[in-house]
């Protein structure tokens, strides 16, 4: 990983379409090849759009993190606070850059920003059950699986296209503070 310091921001409304290009890359298509993880098999079709993505910028009960490196965003997260926990989700890396410790660094940034934001003591979010290698990652930074699920929203193609029949979150949590 190069040395160049990250910056951490707030998204704003300008970087939508950055953002949008940056999930996708991360999580569909042939471009989240080049990362060491990815939904590619798992899903065809959009991970989000536009729309999508400025509803995550304009709540106010959160906010959609942003990790730049020598001005170029390079990483994004949401957070979002809902009553006693932060809710994590749309995390992705620039595929070309995981694998190198990237991640590690976002999450703890995460997990620091949603604790001193807003006192939360725990921190939420849901995987896409049959991503293991992906799961064991966050394992590694202190998730647990709960053995609680919720099921994939088929049909509602904003999401992407399932290629199997099973999709399902899993839950996971982590304490903070």
């Amino acid at each position: 990983m190069t040395t160049t310091a990250l910056t951490f921001r707030s998204a704003t409304e300008a970087d939508v379409p950055a953002l949008v290009a940056l999930v996708e890359s991360a999580y569909r298509g042939d471009a989240s090849r080049a990362g060491w993880t990815t939904e590619a098999d798992l899903l065809e079709g959009q991970r989000t759009d536009p729309d999508g993505v400025a509803d995550v910028v304009r709540n106010e009960r959160g906010r959609l993190l942003v990790a730049e490196r020598d001005g170029e965003l390079i990483a994004c997260c949401q957070l979002e606070h809902r009553e006693d926990h932060a809710y994590f989700g749309m995390f992705a890396v620039r595929p070309d850059l995981q694998g190198g410790g990237l991640g590690k660094v976002i999450i703890a940034e995460a997990e620091r920003t949603a604790l001193a934001a807003w006192g939360t003591r725990e921190m939420r979010m849901t995987v896409i059950r049959q991503r293991e290698e992906l799961i064991a990652w966050y394992e590694r930074r202190g998730y647990r699986r709960t053995g609680q699920f919720s099921p994939f929203p088929y049909g509602d193609e904003r999401f992407g296209i399932p290629q199997r029949a099973d999709l399902e979150f899993e839950l996971m949590v982590k304490p903070l503070g």
